[in-house]
């Protein structure tokens, strides 16, 4: 069965107007959901608020939104006052300008929609992801709807186009909030480390190498209780962590898959006993989970 249109908008800029039709990328339902039920019968949970203060359940027609601006202190606003803060949809994606593919970090990647053309757009759509393809370049822009408004970025992939909402600056939080301690790197254990990344490279990325066994476990558990069947729990894992030496982890692993590193004597040789400063420094080797099937 072919995608469901879940809306349309036009993508515009400087006197260009593009309709497309709008598909969602991404399948939410795929999360499984659990509902809280009675433990005595199995019924299902209904959810009351209670009054902080009166210790009574208030209906829905008695709730008014507040924003806590000091210490349990709020100021209330009505439904329509909320309805006229929200942002009006345009219906349109406004694009302001266009930059490398590669400028825009990951990081501020939100939700994704597949773009399609609308009527009346085939040549234009076409002739857009051609021009953005061959340049190399996206397309930013503004977009609302929802009452929100959202930056968003439209890039090509294979024959189409896709829109991506993105975070604004002040939702993505700096790398330089953390402490990342500056280390030295040797000669010998960055060389082995580009062996061991060069053995376990592809040439792209196959996102069907990869399955959630989380969600297949999940599933299977579930079907056992469907059928009555009783649910046996695996033992956990044992925790820590093993210190060992990061040159002997590196050879290992390149051993292991198959490349016995060939540096390894040189290395050897080159160091010299006496100086302690010149020993790998130890590093805590945490249990190796294996995504790829």
């Amino acid at each position: 069965m072919g995608a469901r249109s879940i809306g349309s908008l036009t993508i515009s800029f400087g006197l260009v107007a593009i309709p497309v039709k709008l598909y969602s990328a991404t399948e939410a339902s795929r999360t499984i959901s659990f509902n809280l039920l009675h433990k005595e019968c199995g019924s299902r949970l209904r959810q009351q608020y209670f009054c902080a203060k009166e210790d009574v359940p208030v209906a829905r027609e008695d709730m008014v939104k507040g924003y806590e601006f000091a210490k349990d202190q709020y100021v209330m606003f009505t439904a329509e006052e909320m309805k006229a803060l929200e942002e009006v949809g345009t219906h349109a994606a406004d694009i302001s300008e266009f930059v490398p593919i590669a400028a825009v970090d990951p990081v501020y990647f939100d939700k994704a929609y597949y773009l399609a053309p609308d009527k009346g757009g085939a040549k234009p759509y076409a002739l857009f992801a051609k021009a953005l393809r061959e340049s190399r370049r996206c397309a930013l822009g503004r977009w609302a709807t929802r009452g929100k408004q959202y930056i968003v970025m439209v890039r090509p992939v294979e024959d189409g186009l896709v829109m991506q909402q993105l975070l604004y600056s002040d939702e993505v939080r700096s790398i330089k909030d953390i402490d990342i301690p500056a280390t030295d790197v040797r000669d010998g254990e960055l060389k082995l480390a580009k062996q061991l990344i060069e053995q376990q490279s592809s040439d792209r990325f196959n996102p069907g190498d990869y399955t959630d066994d989380v969600r297949a476990r999940i599933e299977a558990a579930i079907q056992k209780k469907v059928d009555g069947q009783e649910i046996t729990l695996a033992d956990a894992p044992e925790g820590g962590a093993q210190v060992i030496d990061l040159m002997e982890a590196l050879r290992a692993s390149l051993e292991k898959k198959g490349g016995a590193p060939k540096i390894a004597a040189d290395q050897s040789k080159a160091r010299k006993p006496a100086k302690r400063a010149e020993r790998a420094e130890p590093v805590a080797a945490s249990p190796r989970k294996s995504a790829k099937k």
